[in-house]
């Protein structure tokens, strides 16, 4: 398949990026490679999906205070 070059860029066909929602574009030894974007979760938005009881009410709102007394010295 050949493609015209335009002054915006070049558009590649979606069917050559079937399944890709996101893509790394690399320029290496004079050819571009377009790979899948390896996607990291991230673990910040998994705290508080399965949060425990400690039977403290008030545990959210003074919890450096818990963790200092509880604290292995």
């Amino acid at each position: 398949m050949k493609a015209i070059v335009k002054k915006e860029g070049l558009v590649i066909p979606k069917r050559f990026l079937k399944g890709m929602k996101k893509a790394d574009v690399k320029w290496e030894n004079g050819k571009i490679i377009i790979e899948p974007a390896v996607v990291r979760k991230d673990a910040i938005f998994d705290l508080g999906k399965h949060p425990g009881h400690s039977g403290i009410k008030d545990i959210s709102t003074h919890h450096d205070r818990y963790l200092y007394e509880y604290e292995e010295v």
